[in-house]
C-alpha cells in the first residue's frame, strides 16, 4: 500500500510541475563563434543558469536555440549568460 501512496504521490508531484512550468523556447544569434570549441563553451555558460531545459548550440548557423522555464528565468539572463562567457548574443526575431 505505501508503494502505491508513493507512486500516486510522485506522479501528482510531475503532473502539477509540469502544468506550472512555462517552458519557452528562443534562437540566440551568436555571430562571434568560430571553432569547435565555441558551442561547448556557450553551452556550458548557459547550462548554469537556473531554470534552463535545454540548449543547442550550431557552429553551422552560429546560434543557440535555448529551452527554458520563464518563471524562473528570463531571455536577458540567458543573453548576459552568453555575453559574460565571451560570447554577444541577440534574441532572434521569428519571421511571421
Amino acid at each position: 500500500m505505501r508503494t502505491e501512496q508513493s507512486i500516486f504521490l510522485l506522479a501528482c508531484f510531475m503532473l502539477f510541475n509540469s502544468a506550472v512550468a512555462k517552458e519557452q523556447v528562443i534562437v540566440m544569434d551568436i555571430p562571434n563563434m568560430s571553432c569547435n570549441l565555441c558551442p561547448i563553451t556557450i553551452k556550458a555558460a548557459l547550462s548554469q543558469v537556473d531554470g534552463l531545459i535545454e540548449v543547442e548550440t550550431s557552429l553551422a548557423s552560429r546560434s543557440a536555440q535555448v529551452w527554458f522555464d520563464d518563471e524562473t528565468t528570463t531571455v536577458d539572463v540567458l543573453l548576459k549568460k552568453s555575453t559574460d562567457a565571451g560570447y554577444p548574443a541577440t534574441l532572434q526575431l521569428s519571421e511571421k
